[in-house]
């Protein structure tokens, strides 16, 4: 995977200041477009990695009811616009086997998956396919609440609005019963 090239960011924040009729030279954005690259460098560094790799580390344990992380909190930048959106993700598995991964594991996925230039529909999808694929639960399910500064700021200008995305494979897709429990476990306060 490529190293972030710092001096290009810097160059283009650069470009970008001049480009809003601001001067780079000035006192007090002198230093913002090395600061902006060691910003894009801390906030995207989820595009050097693989989500897949925190879900290997597993442990043997006779276990396969529920295991949910609810309230995890992340942060992303949106694709579309380059403006962040955070909120949190829930996360839900049934293990098989006796393979359970440490919780820690599910929120350095999330994180992960987080850390670079993303759609929250994507983020979802993305958690819940690695859960699927490595620790092969008999259902997973994930679910995103965020805020997206691109609604709040700009455009339509509606801060405090909350998008929802959901995303459930396996054994949950069709037990409309063990979801709802999830969902009302996520719910509780």
């Amino acid at each position: 995977m490529k190293e972030v090239n710092l001096e290009k960011i810097e160059q283009a924040v650069r470009q970008i200041l001049e480009a809003i009729g601001d001067d780079p030279s000035r006192e007090g954005i002198l230093d913002t477009p090395k600061r902006v690259a060691k910003m894009y460098a801390e906030v995207f560094s989820g595009m050097r990695q693989d989500e897949r790799e925190h879900l290997h580390k597993v442990f043997g344990e006779d276990h396969e009811e529920l295991v949910l992380v609810k309230d995890i909190p992340f942060h992303s930048m949106c694709e579309h616009h380059l403006l962040p959106f955070y909120g949190v993700a829930h996360v839900a598995y049934y293990p098989r086997n006796g393979k359970v991964t440490g919780l820690s594991k599910l929120a350095r996925t999330v994180e992960t998956v987080a850390r670079r230039p993303q759609l929250q529909e994507r983020i979802t999808t993305s958690i819940v396919d690695a859960i699927m694929e490595v620790l092969e639960p008999h259902g997973a399910m994930v679910v995103v609440e965020a805020e997206h500064m691109c609604m709040s700021m700009r455009g339509v200008r509606k801060p405090g609005s909350k998008t929802v995305t959901t995303a459930v494979r396996g054994s949950l897709k069709e037990d409309k019963q063990a979801r709802n429990e999830i969902l009302s476990m996520i719910n509780s306060k």
